[in-house]
Parts: structure tokens; sequence; C-alpha cells
């Protein structure tokens, strides 16, 4: 059996994976005041953060079910027999939802992966689906293994403003937060797929030191881990943290600095700082 990976552009995954892996990235898009782009493709995170900071209404979108069902026809025609495609949390994007239309016209069986993720978290666990699948794993052995990477990352952010989060409908579980939102900075997870408030501290500063704690914590795993810091605008101090973590992490196999893309870019806003935690298989 021959196992094609897909995925979507949330996973922020660097262009040499990639190409070195042979994985199908399928852009959401981004609309910034009346004009649609698709993300990775034609408009950058800078473009969405000046966008922000402007005012300028910023919204985004899933792709439609017919770019999937391109993306498992090549497949198919690059000689897969299956197909697993792996994609942003249900309750952030209904990206999951177009690939499951999709895949009831694909020409060879697809198996979809909701993550209950995204970033890096999501795209660690899609590197090791295509690693898994190009060991001749079959289709659900290769979607068991980008779920379990992916529900056993850990994520924490910081943002400078609730705001995005709450106009774009994404604050979640955070929601309690946003009473105090002009007294703190708050930290904030993912929770199977949603926003949770984390802590609420006083300075940039505090909230900075505490994603270094919080980080630290999540990669005390037996096997290793590999880490990404993501930023949006932010990448100054993205690589502050990212130097510290290599200095105190021991178990540490990999510490990326992967910038947020314009979709989640739009929600979270400039300034943001997030920190995946991927334990190795």
């Amino acid at each position: 059996m021959s196992v094609a990976i897909v995925t979507d552009s949330t996973a922020y995954l660097p262009a040499s994976v990639v190409d070195a892996h042979g994985i199908q990235v399928v852009p959401l898009h981004v609309v910034i005041a009346g004009t649609e782009y698709s993300e990775g493709v034609d408009v950058s995170t800078t473009e969405v953060a000046a966008a922000l900071r402007a005012f300028r209404p910023v919204s985004t979108s899933r792709p439609s079910p017919q770019a999937f069902l391109d993306a498992y026809e090549k497949a198919a025609a690059d000689g897969a027999t299956a197909v697993v495609s792996v994609h942003i949390s249900a309750d952030m994007s209904s990206t999951v939802e177009s690939a499951h239309l999709a895949a009831r016209h694909s020409p060879v069986p697809v198996t979809v992966v909701d993550s209950r993720s995204l970033g890096m978290a999501m795209g660690f666990g899609v590197i090791s689906a295509a690693e898994l699948a190009a060991e001749g794993a079959s289709a659900q052995e290769v979607a068991d293994r980008a779920l379990w990477r992916c529900e056993g990352s850990t994520v924490v952010f910081y943002v400078d403003t609730l705001e995005h989060l709450r106009r774009g409908g994404r604050i979640g579980l955070a929601s309690a937060f946003l009473g105090s939102a002009l007294a703190i900075k708050p930290i904030l997870g993912l929770s199977d797929g949603h926003i949770r408030g984390v802590e609420k501290v006083r300075t940039s500063g505090r909230a900075l030191a505490r994603l270094e704690e919080l980080a630290l914590a999540a990669g005390d795993a037996p096997q290793g881990v590999d880490v990404a810091v993501h930023h949006l605008d932010s990448q100054t101090r993205a690589e502050g943290l990212a130097s510290r973590l290599r200095e105190r992490m021991q178990g540490a196999h990999e510490i990326l600095t992967v910038e947020l893309g314009a979709v989640v870019g739009a929600h979270v806003g400039p300034g943001t700082l997030a920190v995946a935690v991927s334990p190795r298989p």
C-alpha cells in the first residue's frame, strides 16, 4: 500500500519538510478588506499584521471541497492507493468538513483526521505520519500515528490582546478572561481543540517567562520531544525564547522557530508568541 499525506496550510510546515516528505498542503483563505488570498501563496503575515494594526477587516475561510478533491486525485495519479488527510481542529475551522465532503468522491480511500490542534503541534503529527507511510504502514496505522502525536502535544501561547480572538469567535473556554483583558497579559492553551485560559499575568515579560516554564514542564517526556516556537511579527522575542529553550530543555530533539501564517495570525494578532511541544513516537 502506498499512502499519501495531505494537510492544510495551518500546519505551518517548513517548505523543506513538505518537499522532503512529498506532503500536499491545501491552503486556507484570508480575506483582507474584501479581497481573498490563499495562505502561503499570495499573502504574507506582514500584510495581515499591518491590516490588523490599521483596523482593516480581516476574516478567514476554509478551502473548498474541490481543492481537497484535486489533492486526492493528484495523489492517486501519482500512484497512491490511499490518502491520510490531517487538518486543523474542527472546533477552530470547518476545514475538516470540506475534506470529508471531498473524500466521498476521491478515486482512492481517504482517512480524514481531525487533529484537534493546529500549527506545528499538528505539523509534527503530519511529519510522523509521512515517515510511517514511507515505511509501508497501512492508512489506519498512519492516521493513528498522526492523531496520537497531535493529541499528545502541548500548545501554550501569549497574545497582546484577546480582541482578535473575540472578533473571530475563537475565544472558546478563555472567554472568562475577557472581563479583565485590559489589565492582564493572558496565557492561553489548546485543550481538545478549544482555546482555554491558562494564567493571567500582569506584564509581557512575565508572560514570556511563564511560556518558557510551561514549555519546559511539557518537555519532560522520556522519549524526547520536538518543539516549535511560533510568532506573529515578533521574531526577535521568538528567537530569544527558542534560544533559552535550547539551553534548558534537555530532552528536545529539535527546536524550530516558525512564523504563524496569515490565517491563524488573523485571529491571534500581532505580537503573539506560542510554543508547541510534541512528544516523539
